[in-house]
């Protein structure tokens, strides 16, 4: 909880240094946009197998929880509709069993799951100003916890993303932003225990990530003093 208020703090503090850093610059058609988003990351994981000293555990099974947690986003416009998106965020993930392993709390983890999508953006409609892109993703996970007695390690894992989403606009640079991705990731889980022995799952993590909330657009050489005028991209 601490860290997740640590970047939900910096997450405000980068918009904030935006705004007044370009004070009056907002741009709609400036070549960069930062966002403060409040995401949801679900889950729509599939156990593999789950084995204890390479035995596959029958009816053996696992779930994630459902996490809600303050997110940023980074946009670079090359131009007025191709830009490159980083998501990122900070959240925490807890298992829990099913089957088999029904009632068993499984462990917690910490995870750092940046996104980068290339983005084609259409022409605005009436102040809205649709998008999709598709791009990659990576997640570091640290501080594992087992709640079943030994070690936990999660692997890094590294997978591919496709998104959908729009910004409408409030005027001055400030948008609104709804955004949905999909991810298609995969890793490895090991507990080393002493009752159970060495135990192995193979997870599909695939989440959706759903996001809403608010942007500001302007122009980067504004905000680095490097530029008295700014690019037209729409």
């Amino acid at each position: 909880m601490k860290l997740a208020r640590l970047w939900s703090g910096t997450f405000a503090l980068l918009l904030a240094s935006a705004w007044v850093g370009s004070a009056n610059a907002g741009d709609p058609n400036g070549n960069f946009m930062i966002r403060v988003l409040g995401t949801v990351i679900e889950p729509d994981a599939d156990v593999g197998s789950i084995s204890s000293n390479g035995a596959v555990v029958p009816g053996a099974d696992a779930d994630l929880d459902t996490e809600v947690v303050p997110a940023a986003t980074f946009t670079y416009f090359f131009n007025k509709n191709i830009a490159v998106e980083l998501i990122c965020c900070v959240a925490t993930i807890e298992a829990h069993g099913k089957g088999a392993l029904a009632g068993a709390k499984l462990g917690t983890s910490w995870i750092f799951p940046p996104v980068v999508t290339l983005q084609y953006h259409l022409d605005p409609i009436r102040g809205i100003k649709p998008y999709v892109g598709a791009g990659v993703q990576y997640i570091h996970f640290f501080d594992e916890n087992s709640n079943i007695g030994g070690n936990m390690k999660i692997n890094d894992a590294f997978g591919y993303a496709i998104q959908a989403g729009a910004d409408v606009s409030l005027g001055d640079g400030w948008y609104l932003n709804a955004d949905v991705k999909k991810i298609w990731i995969d890793t490895d889980v090991t507990w080393n225990n002493s009752s159970l022995g060495a135990v192995r799952a193979d997870i599909n993590l695939d989440p959706w990530i759903i996001s809403a909330g608010v942007g500001y657009r302007f122009n980067l050489e504004d905000l680095l003093k490097g530029r008295s005028s700014a690019p037209t991209l729409k």
